[in-house]
């Protein structure tokens, strides 16, 4: 029996990595690096090959779901943790103890009528996503009912 995939939301700013760029990118895949959250973490931790995310636009005017990926590369270490030169360094992070971790995702669509914060908190059936209540959490579940929903919002 195979599993079932899990849904997520992944936010990144656009200005460091947008969908676009994932789009740019050797084989539309990337790696979901720089989340510095122990909660994201864990569910960066808890993603596996299959799972699907909305990529979600933040600190934009408006922030809004802009597509879809699915994850194809399970959580390893982030590299950018033990770099120096990257704002994500982490000095209380080891090769031995690595303390952050990422994916890669894979670009499955971008929508042609991205989904705004201000239609998610309009909509009844999404009023209890964690996207608004836990707004500075950078990666989050989505249940099924939602995902549908954003879709159908998204026509998708």
């Amino acid at each position: 029996m195979t599993p079932m995939i899990r849904l997520w939301l992944m936010k990144s700013e656009p200005g460091v990595f947008s969908i676009d760029d994932l789009a740019r990118a050797d084989n539309r895949t990337g790696g979901w690096d720089g989340v510095r959250n122990y909660q994201a973490r864990n569910f960066l931790k808890a993603m596996r090959k299959g799972d699907r995310a909305f990529f979600y636009h933040s600190s934009v005017q408006p922030p809004a779901v802009v597509g879809t990926v699915e994850v194809v590369r399970e959580a390893y270490p982030d590299p950018t943790q033990f770099d120096k030169k990257s704002a994500a360094y982490d000095p209380a992070a080891s090769q031995d103890n690595p303390r952050w971790f990422q994916v890669d995702v894979r670009l499955l669509a971008k929508f042609k009528n991205p989904v705004g914060l201000e239609a998610i908190k309009s909509s009844p059936e999404l009023r209890d996503m964690p996207l608004l209540r836990h707004s500075r959490l950078s990666v989050q579940p989505v249940t099924p009912r939602q995902w549908k929903r954003i879709e159908q919002m998204a026509g998708h």
